[in-house]
């Protein structure tokens, strides 16, 4: 059975690690209600490469 409702998965990805140009990514993986929030979310989260919090920002 699928799931019903509006809470979908997303992929959050770091702003700043793009421009460190350091090997990797910091990517996570949340939940959102589509309804609540339909624009794209833009959360705090820690980054263990550059080993601090950086700003994350859904990329699908």
């Amino acid at each position: 059975m699928a799931k019903k409702g509006n809470r979908v998965q997303v992929i959050l990805e770091c702003t700043e690690h793009k421009n460190s140009g350091k090997p990797g990514t910091s990517r996570y993986i949340s939940e959102k209600n589509k309804k609540n929030t339909p624009e794209r979310l833009e959360l705090k989260k820690y980054n263990a490469i550059l080993k601090k919090v950086t700003v994350h920002k859904e990329i699908k």
